[in-house]
């Protein structure tokens, strides 16, 4: 017999490893654009810029031009970790009684009411001014080539394409010109062009060119958040536009709100464990969570247990549930009692109340004393997927009645019951030692009506804020929304060991989770980690519209034993054994050392046929 020579135990697809710069996406078009940068010359911070326009333009229903981002980047010649918030906020009219005053209790999920003030935009400049090197022309010619020239559609977005038509003919007709063209919808493998898109970065390359390359990218700031982007959007918002509540909603986003607001530096929040640092985003993501979680999971022996077994699981799920109900009491773009969550007789506490089996309630704890507020949250009245940021027609309307076939409510039924939104990562690392993660979402097609002049639609992520008082996460002017958005960054004796994220709302940190226990307690590799069974519970409250909260839910893909899966039923956990191949979207890059030089890692999801890795 003949050895066949193997790397490790089987993967999907290999591990890339190498020693110039490694890049991981969502899509393989843009992790093709982070490395055509690298191989130019630039750092990640360039290739990541360059790489999150790309997604903007290949992966339209999952993220756009005005949606909005949280990036997680280690500076090796500053020698730190930083956080960059590219969330934008309410517009200075959205106010709980406003909502009021059209008949709501809850922000619609789509249309132009639930709009914020774009931040991706503001975050990648932001990112490439003071971390990059190359000038604003070289990162967005990708996005407009692809936008310009067209690139093959994917199958998922050709379907989610096709099951707007009737809604995109019948109310959001700009929508339609731009991807029904001629009437048509695009084909999976077909060429698919944006034109206005491109036409909008073009002219933003061409009027904001001359100078040094940080006054180029001042300039491309000011003509989108005080120019003709800017605009266009306060005149298009002007529209009421159909949403989710079944009615027709003019924006309060304005011009103003624009003008005033920019990305910024926000600190990232971490907690040592097992050897490493693990850094996310504030309390105006869910991040700070992952840290609860993990200090949580801190009393339990991870190591020994099967990362495959039912106990794993288990004690996963569980103190998830907990961690995800001080999340949903605690965490806001308020002052959120972060080191309290995180004081180790708390933690303890809340320890304690894991049990052998699944609990069914929602348990905030009382951090310092401080009683939790309740969100208002409501019991699942549907099969719609939490955290896809798109509701379901039944929630909309109270007792509704069978939609007339061929009218607006039909037509929006169906776009919400067949659709969701979703979300996008890439992260990359270099040769110089630098490591940055990116989660960027918002602003896909399901979520508005195209801008026509722009080539894109406004983000829906106000819908995210309880119109309820008292909550951190509670609607104000002017305010972040608490994002699902959460990259992760671990550094290990304070040098990037990894940088990975997932799309997925409320799944995001759970799939994460999973993927970092098994890296560090079960010796997995990145591939090997995100090849390896998933699983995710909906025991919270969900983030978007319609809020819905699933009592011991726990979804788990059918490639667990079945020993694995009648044991947690026995737990009591509410189980849905999903495709094999259906759960998370991870995608990373690592860093090891070996002798004085590092050996820089990437991997991508398998799952969906779509997410990249690339390096050398």
């Amino acid at each position: 017999m003949v050895a066949i020579y193997s790397n490790g135990p089987f993967t999907t697809r290999p591990e890339i490893r190498g020693t110039f710069g490694c890049a991981a996406a969502t899509h393989w078009l843009a992790a093709a654009t982070a490395m055509r940068i690298l191989e130019r010359g630039g750092n990640a911070f360039d290739a990541a810029a360059a790489a999150g326009f790309a997604l903007q333009v290949v992966e339209p229903h999952l993220n756009g031009p005005a949606g909005e981002v949280p990036i997680l980047l280690y500076d090796a010649r500053r020698g730190e970790a930083e956080g960059i918030c590219g969330q934008g906020v309410s517009p200075g009219a959205a106010t709980p009684e406003r909502f009021r005053e059209l008949g709501l209790d809850m922000i619609p999920g789509t249309g132009h009411l639930a709009a914020c003030v774009p931040g991706a935009f503001s975050a990648w400049l932001l990112l490439l001014r003071n971390h990059g090197t190359l000038r604003l022309e070289d990162i967005l010619e990708p996005a407009i080539e692809l936008a310009r020239d067209g690139y093959p559609l994917t199958l998922r977005t050709a379907r989610t394409i096709e099951s707007m038509r009737e809604l995109f003919e019948t109310e959001w007709q700009d929508s339609a010109a731009v991807y029904f063209p001629g009437g048509n919808a695009p084909q999976a493998g077909e060429l698919f062009r944006n034109s206005a898109l491109a036409a909008t970065y073009q002219r933003i390359v061409g009027e904001s060119a001359g100078g040094t390359r940080e006054a180029e990218i001042d300039r491309a700031e000011k003509l989108w958040y005080e120019g003709f982007v800017a605009e266009a959007i306060d005149r298009a918002g002007r529209m009421p536009v159909l949403d989710s509540s079944g009615r027709r909603h003019a924006s309060l986003l304005t011009g103003d709100d624009m003008a005033r607001w920019r990305a910024s530096y926000d600190a990232p929040v971490g907690r040592d464990y097992h050897g490493v640092t693990v850094l996310k985003c504030g309390a105006w993501t869910q991040g700070p969570a992952f840290l609860q979680w993990l200090a949580l999971l801190e009393g339990f022996p991870i190591g020994e247990l099967d990362p495959l077994g039912d106990e794993f699981v288990h004690l996963v799920t569980e103190t998830g549930k907990l961690a995800m109900a001080d999340r949903d009491a605690w965490l806001g773009d308020d002052a959120a009692p972060l080191d309290a969550l995180l004081v180790p007789d708390y933690v303890a506490q809340r320890r304690r109340l894991v049990g052998a089996s699944s609990s069914p309630e929602f348990r905030p704890g009382a951090p310092g004393g401080r009683e939790p507020i309740t969100p208002p949250y409501g019991m699942a009245r549907s099969s719609h997927a939490i955290g896809a940021g798109e509701p379901t027609f039944q929630s909309a309307i109270e007792e509704p009645g069978p939609a007339r076939p061929g009218s607006a409510e039909a037509a929006l039924a169906a776009h919400i019951e067949r659709r969701e939104g979703d979300t996008c990562h890439i992260c990359v690392t270099d040769r110089f030692g630098n490591m940055v993660a990116a989660t960027p979402s918002g602003g896909w097609f399901q979520a508005s009506p195209v801008i026509p002049e722009l080539g894109f639609g406004l983000s829906t992520r106000t819908q995210m804020f309880w119109l309820a008082p008292g909550l951190p996460s509670s609607l104000l002017p002017r305010k972040r929304p608490r994002t699902t958005l959460t990259p992760t960054l671990v550094l290990r004796d304070g040098r990037p060991f990894l940088g990975f994220g997932t799309p997925g709302g409320d799944q995001q940190e759970q799939w994460s989770m999973t993927f970092l226990l098994r890296v560090l307690h079960h010796g997995y590799g990145l591939q090997q980690a995100i090849d390896a069974p998933a699983f995710h519970s909906n025991h919270l409250i969900a983030s978007f519209w319609p809020r819905d909260f699933k009592p011991r839910s726990l979804s788990i893909e059918g490639r667990f034993a079945p020993a694995t899966i009648d044991a947690l039923r026995r737990r009591g956990h509410d189980l849905t054994v999903t495709d094999d191949w259906s759960l998370g979207r991870l995608c990373a890059v690592g860093r090891e050392r070996s002798g004085t030089v590092d050996i820089l890692r990437a991997a991508a999801n398998p799952r969906g046929t779509q997410d990249f890795a690339i390096g050398r």
